[in-house]
Protein backbone atom coordinates (compact mmCIF):
# COMPACT_ATOMS: atom_id res chain seq x y z
CA UNK A 1 0.00 0.00 0.00
CA UNK A 2 1.01 3.86 -0.68
CA UNK A 3 2.65 6.03 2.03
CA UNK A 4 1.29 9.30 3.18
CA UNK A 5 1.51 11.88 5.66
CA UNK A 6 -1.07 14.06 6.56
CA UNK A 7 -0.73 17.40 8.70
CA UNK A 8 -3.79 18.76 9.94
CA UNK A 9 -4.73 21.81 12.02
CA UNK A 10 -7.44 21.99 14.55
CA UNK A 11 -9.42 24.89 15.98
CA UNK A 12 -7.89 26.02 19.41
CA UNK A 13 -10.91 25.84 21.23
CA UNK A 14 -10.23 22.54 21.24
CA UNK A 15 -7.83 20.67 23.84
CA UNK A 16 -5.24 17.83 23.29
CA UNK A 17 -6.89 15.10 24.27
CA UNK A 18 -9.50 15.93 21.34
CA UNK A 19 -7.34 16.54 18.73
CA UNK A 20 -5.76 12.65 19.51
CA UNK A 21 -9.75 11.50 19.40
CA UNK A 22 -9.88 12.20 15.64
CA UNK A 23 -6.12 10.84 14.94
CA UNK A 24 -8.13 7.63 16.47
CA UNK A 25 -11.58 7.92 14.30
CA UNK A 26 -8.73 8.07 11.44
CA UNK A 27 -7.12 5.05 13.18
CA UNK A 28 -10.26 3.65 13.23
CA UNK A 29 -11.32 4.35 9.53
CA UNK A 30 -7.82 2.85 8.63
CA UNK A 31 -8.06 -0.60 9.96
CA UNK A 32 -11.43 -1.11 8.80
CA UNK A 33 -9.96 -0.79 5.08
CA UNK A 34 -6.72 -2.86 6.27
CA UNK A 35 -4.45 0.02 6.62
CA UNK A 36 -2.83 1.57 10.01
CA UNK A 37 -0.89 4.73 11.03
CA UNK A 38 2.78 4.25 11.10
CA UNK A 39 3.35 7.41 12.43
CA UNK A 40 1.40 10.02 14.67
CA UNK A 41 3.43 13.10 16.26
CA UNK A 42 1.32 15.76 18.01
CA UNK A 43 2.80 19.15 17.14
CA UNK A 44 1.32 20.83 19.27
CA UNK A 45 -0.45 25.04 19.76
CA UNK A 46 1.21 26.87 17.75
CA UNK A 47 0.52 30.75 15.74
CA UNK A 48 -0.99 30.78 12.88
CA UNK A 49 0.54 32.72 9.91
CA UNK A 50 -2.39 34.38 8.69
CA UNK A 51 -6.20 33.81 10.57
CA UNK A 52 -8.44 30.71 9.81
CA UNK A 53 -12.16 30.66 10.04
CA UNK A 54 -11.68 33.12 13.05
CA UNK A 55 -8.48 31.51 14.52
CA UNK A 56 -5.35 32.85 15.30
CA UNK A 57 -4.21 29.21 17.19
CA UNK A 58 -4.55 25.61 16.09
CA UNK A 59 -3.32 22.30 17.34
CA UNK A 60 -0.83 20.50 14.79
CA UNK A 61 -0.95 16.69 14.23
CA UNK A 62 0.91 14.93 11.91
CA UNK A 63 -0.24 11.52 11.27
CA UNK A 64 2.05 8.87 8.91
CA UNK A 65 -0.36 6.30 6.92
CA UNK A 66 -0.62 3.22 5.32
CA UNK A 67 -3.56 3.22 3.41
CA UNK A 68 -5.17 2.24 -0.04
CA UNK A 69 -6.19 5.66 -2.08
CA UNK A 70 -9.37 5.70 -1.79
CA UNK A 71 -9.58 4.69 2.17
CA UNK A 72 -7.33 7.98 1.97
CA UNK A 73 -9.88 9.81 -0.05
CA UNK A 74 -12.53 8.32 3.05
CA UNK A 75 -10.45 10.09 5.72
CA UNK A 76 -10.23 13.01 4.29
CA UNK A 77 -13.89 13.80 3.40
CA UNK A 78 -14.24 12.97 7.01
CA UNK A 79 -11.69 15.74 8.03
CA UNK A 80 -13.56 18.11 5.58
CA UNK A 81 -16.58 17.54 7.43
CA UNK A 82 -15.27 17.79 10.51
CA UNK A 83 -15.94 21.30 12.08
CA UNK A 84 -12.82 21.32 14.54
CA UNK A 85 -10.63 20.73 11.52
CA UNK A 86 -9.35 23.44 9.90
CA UNK A 87 -6.91 22.60 6.84
CA UNK A 88 -5.47 19.03 6.13
CA UNK A 89 -2.52 18.69 3.60
CA UNK A 90 -1.76 15.05 2.54
CA UNK A 91 1.50 14.06 0.34
CA UNK A 92 2.38 11.02 -0.64
CA UNK A 93 5.90 10.09 0.42
CA UNK A 94 8.40 6.80 -0.50
CA UNK A 95 9.28 5.82 3.42
CA UNK A 96 8.38 7.43 6.54
CA UNK A 97 11.53 9.18 8.29
CA UNK A 98 12.32 7.12 12.34
CA UNK A 99 13.51 10.55 13.57
CA UNK A 100 11.32 12.53 14.93
CA UNK A 101 10.33 15.47 12.41
CA UNK A 102 12.21 19.12 12.37
CA UNK A 103 9.47 20.98 13.83
CA UNK A 104 9.51 18.42 17.33
CA UNK A 105 13.75 18.52 17.09
CA UNK A 106 13.68 22.21 16.33
CA UNK A 107 11.02 22.85 19.54
CA UNK A 108 13.64 21.47 21.89
CA UNK A 109 16.77 23.78 20.83
CA UNK A 110 15.38 26.93 20.02
CA UNK A 111 14.65 27.67 23.72
CA UNK A 112 17.03 26.47 25.97
CA UNK A 113 20.93 27.93 24.04
CA UNK A 114 19.51 31.31 23.88
CA UNK A 115 22.49 33.00 26.28
CA UNK A 116 23.29 35.90 27.39
CA UNK A 117 22.53 38.93 25.42
CA UNK A 118 23.71 41.50 27.92
CA UNK A 119 22.49 44.39 29.84
CA UNK A 120 19.26 46.00 28.60
CA UNK A 121 19.61 49.78 28.22
CA UNK A 122 18.14 52.28 31.01
CA UNK A 123 14.85 54.16 30.19
CA UNK A 124 12.23 53.03 27.58
CA UNK A 125 13.72 55.66 24.96
CA UNK A 126 17.25 56.33 25.71
CA UNK A 127 19.68 54.81 22.37
CA UNK A 128 22.76 55.75 24.07
CA UNK A 129 23.36 58.52 22.20
CA UNK A 130 24.32 62.23 23.87
CA UNK A 131 22.59 63.50 26.38
CA UNK A 132 18.91 65.10 25.78
CA UNK A 133 19.05 68.14 23.42
CA UNK A 134 16.36 71.03 23.33
CA UNK A 135 14.86 71.71 19.79
CA UNK A 136 16.48 74.42 19.75
CA UNK A 137 20.03 72.72 19.93
CA UNK A 138 19.23 70.55 16.37
CA UNK A 139 20.75 71.95 13.50
CA UNK A 140 17.87 72.62 11.43
CA UNK A 141 16.48 74.94 14.03
CA UNK A 142 19.70 77.03 14.03
CA UNK A 143 19.99 76.89 10.25
CA UNK A 144 16.94 78.61 9.99
CA UNK A 145 16.97 81.39 12.86
CA UNK A 146 20.34 82.13 11.29
CA UNK A 147 18.48 82.80 7.90
CA UNK A 148 15.55 84.99 9.07
CA UNK A 149 18.32 86.91 11.29
CA UNK A 150 20.31 87.55 8.22
CA UNK A 151 17.54 89.71 5.98
CA UNK A 152 16.42 91.59 9.06
CA UNK A 153 20.45 93.14 9.24
CA UNK A 154 20.49 94.17 5.75
CA UNK A 155 17.50 96.40 6.01
CA UNK A 156 18.71 97.91 9.22
CA UNK A 157 22.17 98.92 7.38
CA UNK A 158 20.37 100.27 4.57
Amino acid sequence: MPLYETVFIARSDINQQQVEAVAEMIKGLLEADGGSIQKQEYWGLRSLAYRIKKNRKGHYMLLGLDAKPETLREVERQLSLNEDILRVLTLRVEEFDENPSPILSRKGDDRGERGFRGPKPSGRFESGRSSRRSSDDREEYSARNEQRAEPAEETAAE
